[in-house]
C-alpha cells in the first residue's frame, strides 16, 4: 500500500509540474462541516436543498462552513431513482445516527460538525458559529492541477492526532434534475453542493500525517467553475475535527 500511494504522489507530482495548479490551507479555526442528507424521492427534501443552496447568499462563508449535500438510496425504490444517490451516503447517514444514539434516519436531515440539528431552518448560523469558536485540532491542505482529459489532478494531505481518518468529496454546484416519477414528480430539482465522488477513508498514521493523490474523473458536462475538492478530518470516534473546501483553478487569462 506503500508503496502504491508513492506512486501516486509521484504520478501528481509529474503531472501539477507540468500545469498550473492553485491551492489553499484550512485556517486556525475549526471550519464547520455542514451535512445534508437528501433525496430526489423525497417530497420534503427540497426546502432543504434550497436552504443549503442559499448558504452563502445568506452570509455562511467558505471560511466558516464546508457544505455537502449527500443523495442517500433508500428512497430509489419508492418511484424515482436518485441519479445522484449512493449507497455510501446512506452508510455515512447511518453511522453519524448511530454515533448521536438513534436508531433511524430520515430526509432531509442536517448535521453541522457531527451532530444532527433538528431546527435547521432556524439553528445552522448558531451551530456553525459555535464550531467556528474551536480552535482547529487539524490541519488541511488541498492542491489542484488544471483539469484535462484524463481528469483532475488532486493532492490532500491533513496533519492530525493519529487514528483520525481524512476523507475527500469531489463537490458539484448548479446542478439540476427534471423528475418524472415519485413524489416529487413534473418538477425540476436544483442542488449545490452535492458530493459526486466519495473517495476512500485515509488514516491519519502514527506520524500525525495523512495524504491522497488521485487523478478524479470529472462528472460529464460539468463546468471547471461549479466544481470544488473539499475534505475533512474527524477523529476516530466520528468528530470532525477540521473541514476544507477549495474550488477548481480559475482558467487562465
Amino acid at each position: 500500500m506503500k508503496h502504491t500511494l508513492m506512486a501516486l504522489l509521484g504520478l501528481a507530482a509529474c503531472t501539477f509540474a507540468s500545469a498550473q495548479t492553485c491551492s489553499g490551507r484550512s485556517p486556525p479555526h475549526t471550519v464547520a462541516l455542514l451535512e445534508l442528507y437528501t433525496s430526489e424521492g423525497c417530497s420534503s427534501c427540497p426546502p432543504a436543498d434550497r436552504f443549503v443552496s442559499a448558504l452563502r447568499a445568506a452570509g455562511v462563508t467558505a471560511a466558516q462552513a464546508v457544505p455537502l449535500s449527500l443523495h442517500v438510496d433508500y428512497w430509489n425504490d419508492i418511484g424515482w431513482k436518485d441519479p445522484f444517490s449512493g449507497a455510501a451516503f446512506t452508510a455515512r447517514q447511518r453511522s453519524l445516527s448511530g454515533l448521536a444514539g438513534s436508531r433511524t434516519v430520515y430526509t432531509p436531515e442536517i448535521f453541522v460538525g457531527g451532530r444532527e440539528l433538528r431546527n435547521w431552518s432556524a439553528g445552522v448560523a448558531d451551530a456553525v458559529k459555535r464550531v467556528n469558536a474551536t480552535p482547529a485540532r487539524a490541519a488541511i491542505a488541498i492542491t489542484l492541477g488544471r483539469p484535462g482529459a484524463a481528469g483532475l489532478p488532486v493532492e490532500v494531505s491533513a496533519s492530525a492526532p493519529a487514528g483520525a481518518l481524512l476523507q475527500v468529496a469531489l463537490v458539484q454546484n448548479n446542478v439540476s434534475s427534471k423528475v418524472t416519477a415519485g413524489e416529487n414528480g413534473g418538477r425540476v430539482l436544483r442542488h449545490d453542493f452535492v458530493v459526486r465522488q466519495w473517495l476512500a477513508k485515509v488514516p491519519v498514521g502514527h506520524d500525525a500525517h495523512a495524504q491522497l493523490a488521485r487523478v478524479l474523473a470529472l462528472p460529464a458536462g460539468a463546468a471547471a467553475a461549479d466544481l470544488a475538492v473539499s475534505a475533512f478530518v474527524e477523529s476516530a470516534a466520528g468528530e470532525p475535527l477540521q473541514a476544507f473546501s477549495l474550488p477548481l483553478c480559475a482558467p487562465a487569462g
